[in-house]
């Protein structure tokens, strides 16, 4: 593999330097001057290294895939798997991953996004054109069915913190979210303490594999009661409608109109009619 097809494959699968770096053994500094090209004869040994931990990322994504191609989110986790360990590796003051609270996620700069998962700081990309239009028409199309039928919930959307454990160890920002009935004491002005009843999630290359394994598996956790993962590139939903009772996914193409089980089935997501309507935008086919 070139240097050129591994900046190629650690950019589509959105690994980082400090992750990379991590699961190769090269030293960040070293990995970062090869990647540049600031190093211009590399040793063969460390883009050797470089190359195997590259495909133990593609390996790890393969071996989570369904026949169909889908991702299921929970199995390949396993405890202390690759993609846990080279996901947590990142590096922030002097504290060690697994070891940041709060405090330390409310003191990152203003313009810096940023999760917390169980102690972990992980950023955040700044979303594509493409993942905003669909996270605007799936809120729209649940908020009109909110408003149009009086139901006692809130459909919001990413920036918005959301201490899901209610504790001072994780806080995430799903793209779409939804709270409903009578503990609606979990919408703060400061953003949503506890588990949603509803998350969506658009993925993209930088955090797919935090979405679909590491966030999949809190908001089992955390008693979130529904779960959609959109793949925008292969223009699937991977929907799990009772994430409490079943691993178990529902998989949807971009043609159906998808039930939204939290409300008994009675609101269909249209998806024809945001691919209609954002089928002039670049990167849609």
């Amino acid at each position: 593999m070139t240097l050129e097809q591994i900046k190629l494959k650690k950019q589509e699968q959105g690994i980082t330097n400090e992750a990379l770096a991590e699961l190769s053994g090269v030293p960040l500094g070293t990995l970062q001057k090869v990647l540049s090209g600031a190093t211009k004869k590399p040793r063969l040994k460390t883009l050797l290294a470089i190359e195997r931990a590259v495909m133990k990322f593609q390996e790890a994504d393969f071996q989570s895939a369904d026949p169909s191609g889908d991702f299921l989110p929970f199995d390949p986790y396993g405890q202390g798997g690759i993609l846990a360990e080279a996901q947590a590796a990142y590096s922030f003051h002097k504290k060690r991953q697994g070891d940041y609270t709060l405090e330390d996620y409310y003191a990152l700069p203003d313009d810096r996004r940023a999760e917390l998962i169980d102690g972990v700081i992980y950023d955040m990309a700044s979303p594509t054109v493409i993942h905003q239009a669909f996270m605007m028409h799936i809120w729209r199309q649940l908020d009109d069915f909110i408003y149009e039928n009086g139901g006692d919930c809130a459909a919001l959307t990413a920036p918005l913190d959301v201490q899901l454990d209610r504790d001072d160890r994780t806080m995430v920002q799903p793209d779409i979210l939804v709270v409903c009935d009578g503990d609606r004491d979990r919408i703060r002005k400061s953003g949503i303490c506890g588990a949603p009843d509803m998350v969506i999630e658009i993925l993209s290359p930088a955090t797919k594999n935090r979405d679909i394994y590491i966030k999949g598996r809190k908001y089992q956790e955390a008693g979130v009661r529904e779960y959609w993962m959109i793949h925008t590139d292969r223009q699937r939903v991977v929907a799990f409608h009772d994430l409490q009772e079943s691993d178990i996914p529902v998989v949807y193409t971009f043609q159906d109109s998808i039930p939204v089980h939290i409300w008994e089935d009675r609101c269909l997501v249209d998806f024809p009619q945001i691919c209609s309507r954002i089928r002039n935008l670049p990167g849609v086919e």
